[in-house]
């Protein structure tokens, strides 16, 4: 028997009006559905697909059932889309997890459409199961931009499929047999627009509570930015089918094995010389004959003549190139001291000192020719930031500035206070107005509780 525990959030962000991200969290369905298509439409497309899904898999819960659910959402929306000119042109995206029982073992089905996401944290390591389905990422795949290029790409939010915008559409499916301790994570993209896998690792690796870190990682979205709706979804593994084998594949759906070798597979391509770059048949190298070898007559002439002058004037211990060579070497020397010594200097970080966020001058871990030195004690303790932000803290957030780590500073104590105030607003710190003390050269401002 497998047991699962899970939790969500969602928060509309920071220049969004409304939300029209949707989660489902029940005890075997879980889902994020991400509307689009103007301010009523991406709302309904959402609610529908949602609605639609949680009905057709629980009428048949299966793996098979949860893609021919979506497919049923996809239906339900298209339709209403053409029953109403108004909301011509909505969809969504969904991203979808069941707990399912096939040929007598616990699975878990996981189906995608769009470019929301669903990962998996598994022995320690964060894995993308979902590929979005998205403009960027298919230029990607055919190699035209790399994948640090479509995360800035101006068609990375341009989706190749999506729920309701056809009569038709494309459902990826996998089979995973889940394992005691696996963390999955199904979110839209306006958490991984903010957050990049090795912040999200982080977080599902240190809190042990899907609430909590579903929470957690909706809020730190929010704090990195904010420009879209946030939503995630956590879910535990408490409890896992012994008698459960490997991972099974529906046919002709990926694996997550599957998708790493795809993954490899491009990497491997990316890594290969072109054909065009390999000399062919008729590129002829041509060896031209080097010099002849001097006659001995000639060789001993010379010598002898360069003893007779030696003899004269006296053999030079230093030569003018010997001259140019020392000063060459002793810039380069120089160079390279006074470059390390600017780069080791160039620099404040914020670090957890006795819980307290201290910042110093220098590199995180030090320099080679320059140890970082304390240049202010904050006043604020690890109680005074939101817990995201401590672990990495305690190794040390490097910044260009000094007055750029006193705003990172003001900032993390800004967002706690609100965090607080969220849940708490009649606590004393929120009943009177709160004075947010920037860096120097900021005017202070005062905000209402």
């Amino acid at each position: 028997m497998t047991l699962l525990r899970s939790g969500s959030a969602t928060d509309t962000g920071l220049v969004r009006s409304v939300n029209q991200d949707l989660a489902v969290e029940t005890g075997t369905l879980f889902a994020v559905a991400d509307g689009m298509g103007g301010h009523a439409g991406g709302e309904v497309a959402a609610r529908l697909a949602v609605d639609t899904l949680t009905v057709a898999f629980g009428a048949k819960p299966s793996g098979t059932g949860l893609s021919e659910a979506v497919n049923e959402a996809n239906r339900v929306v298209f339709e209403h889309s053409m029953d109403n000119p108004e909301l011509r042109g909505m969809g969504t995206t969904m991203t979808a997890a069941a707990l399912v029982n096939e040929d007598n073992r616990d699975v878990i089905a996981l189906v995608n459409v769009g470019d929301s996401r669903s990962y998996r944290y598994h022995e320690g390591e964060l894995t993308q199961i979902t590929v979005d389905h998205s403009l960027a990422e298919e230029m990607v795949r055919s190699g035209e931009i790399s994948e640090s290029e479509a995360a800035v790409h101006p068609h990375r939010h341009i989706l190749t499929r999506a729920l309701g915008v056809s009569d038709d559409v494309a459902v990826d499916l996998w089979r995973i047999q889940p394992t005691r301790g696996d963390r999955f994570l199904l979110c839209s993209d306006g958490l991984t627009n903010e957050l990049d896998a090795p912040q999200i690792a982080e977080v599902l690796s240190t809190v042990p509570d899907p609430q909590v870190a579903a929470d957690l990682l909706v809020r730190a979205a929010r704090t990195h930015g904010g420009s879209d709706n946030i939503t995630a979804v956590v879910v535990d593994v408490v409890l896992d089918d012994e008698d459960s084998g490997a991972d099974v594949a529906d046919d002709g759906a990926p694996a997550v094995a599957a998708v790493a070798a795809v993954a490899a597979d491009f990497r491997t391509a990316a890594d290969e010389p072109v054909a065009d770059q390999v000399p062919g048949d008729d590129d002829i190298v041509e060896v031209l004959p080097g010099p002849e070898p001097l006659k001995p007559k000639f060789r001993d002439r010379s010598r002898a003549r360069r003893k007779a002058r030696r003899a004269a004037r006296g053999r030079r211990l230093i030569t003018v190139r010997t001259l140019l060579f020392v000063v060459l070497v002793g810039a380069i020397v120089f160079g390279a001291y006074f470059a390390v010594r600017w780069y080791d200097t160039n620099a404040y970080y914020v670090q957890v000192n006795n819980n307290e966020l201290m910042i110093y001058h220098g590199r995180v871990g030090g320099g080679v020719l320059y140890k970082p030195v304390e240049v202010e004690r904050t006043g604020v303790t690890t109680a005074d930031i939101p817990a995201y932000a401590v672990p990495g803290l305690v190794t040390g957030i490097q910044e260009d500035s000094l007055k750029a780590a006193q705003a990172y500073v003001a900032g993390l104590v800004a967002t706690q206070h609100q965090a607080t105030c969220a849940q708490n607003p009649f606590a004393p710190a929120c009943t009177t107005p709160t004075t947010v003390v920037p860096p120097p050269g900021v005017t202070t401002t005062t905000k209402a509780p």
